[in-house]
């Protein structure tokens, strides 16, 4: 059975794409090569102004729609309506894949426009920054876990929290507080003290990569005495049973968790 002409174009894939492209944590230097080439050859770049304010090096002969939180169904949108006949980058913090814009790319094209060409193009996300920046605290098996409940409800949240520190690996909060919701972090704090000792180490990174960077290691008994420096832009780091402290200059502690390697090898 031969298709009408109208059939036949709406079965076509669409003359543009489209590209989420992860910048990393923020710094120029953090970003893909990859990432950098994509932005660069874009016809139209769609993104929330935190995260286009980040690459104005990279903006020149683009056409920009700026966003801002909490509009990510409306920017989604708009990307994959304008990449029918563009070649559009929806740019996301960190990697797109982790907490980014990845997924309700997919998820929407798979209804509205499943011929469309997607890339996925992976940046450095916060775990990877800041664990660099504490040492190599993830050097093993270890979790991350999201604190912000606007898509996940707290009580699941709370259960899986509660499951990882059973088991003993490290644990990546994103999100841990913002100005209105800090009583999560409170609680999770909580729930790790029931299940590990107190002095199990504690990184605090803020803003890794960029000029307003924090860096703090303390103790799962005293990370509340810093709970005031710890906001969105934090990713804190709960170490897990074979993590400990190390002290990599005269100044600074770090954090390391041990891959193995001495139950095998003698050195």
């Amino acid at each position: 059975m031969e298709m009408s002409p109208s059939q036949s174009q709406n079965n076509a894939a669409p003359a543009g794409s489209l590209a989420v492209v992860g910048i990393g944590p923020g710094s120029p230097d953090m970003m893909t090569l990859a990432a950098v080439s994509a932005i660069k050859s874009a016809d139209m770049i769609i993104g929330n102004d935190f995260y286009l304010d980040q690459i104005p090096h990279l903006i020149t002969h683009q056409e920009v729609i700026r966003s801002r939180m909490g509009r990510e169904v409306d920017r989604a949108r708009q990307a994959i309506t304008h990449a029918q006949d563009k070649h559009v980058v929806m740019v996301s913090g960190g990697d797109p894949g982790v907490y980014g814009m990845a997924g309700l790319i997919l998820e929407m094209a798979e209804k509205i426009a499943p011929n469309l060409k997607i890339e996925i193009i992976p940046g450095v996300t916060a775990a990877s920054a800041g664990a660099a920046r504490l040492g190599a605290p993830l050097t093993n098996d270890f979790a991350v876990i999201s604190l912000s409940d606007l898509l996940t409800p707290r009580d699941i949240i709370e259960k899986r929290i509660r499951a990882l520190c059973t088991v003993g690996i490290p644990i990546v909060l994103y999100n841990p507080k913002s100005r209105t919701r800090t009583s999560l972090f409170e609680d999770v704090i909580g729930i790790a003290r029931e299940h590990l000792p107190g002095e199990t180490p504690v990184g605090i990174v803020k803003d890794a990569y960029r000029p307003d960077e924090m860096i703090l290691v303390t103790t799962l008994q005293d990370v509340m005495d810093i709970f005031d420096r710890i906001d969105m832009h934090t990713v804190v780091f709960i170490g897990g049973e074979e993590t400990r402290m190390l002290r990599r200059d005269t100044n600074a502690k770090g954090i390391f968790t041990p891959r193995g390697y001495r139950r095998k090898y003698v050195y």
